[in-house]
């Protein structure tokens, strides 16, 4: 699987991390940042989103702070389904349901031991389909009607 990953400077250390772990037998594009320097999330934020609505990229990961801030600026971007998840049950319901195709993660939230489990769940959960799909259209259909 091909993934976009991307951090802020608050996400570098956890974004290594699961490069040396969880992402591991992946191709992994690699969005930056690379040091801890202040930078502004939501350019590496749209930037892996846009590699993910264009087919790029199959999945995404983007690590901020508490990954709320990461999710906002991601879900502006046509055909993304960002989630921001600190635990391992909210990662696979994220994908189970709502197909979600970028993970976001809280640096300052959860550690790499956990980071790493939600984000192997989070890879491997498939997506059920069925009602959740029709739910999805709906949220397609109010996308592609919104002016963006």
């Amino acid at each position: 699987m091909t993934i976009a990953i991307g951090s802020d400077h608050n996400g570098v250390a956890l974004k290594e991390a699961l490069l040396q772990s969880a992402l591991q037998g992946h191709t992994v594009r690699d969005f930056g940042v690379f040091t801890t320097e202040s930078v502004d999330y939501p350019d590496i934020a749209f930037a892996v989103a846009h590699a993910v609505a264009s087919g790029e990229c199959e999945r995404g990961i983007l690590i901020c702070g508490t990954g709320i801030g990461m999710a906002i600026a991601a879900n502006k971007v046509r055909g993304i389904r960002a989630a921001n998840c600190s635990d391992v049950y909210s990662a696979k319901m994220s994908r189970r349901d709502n197909d979600a195709n970028i993970l976001c993660l809280g640096g300052r939230v959860v550690g790499p031991g956990l980071a790493a489990e939600i984000v192997t769940v989070w890879l491997n959960e498939p997506f059920a389909g069925g009602r959740h799909a029709r739910r999805l259209a709906k949220i397609h259909a109010q996308e592609e009607s919104a002016q963006l």
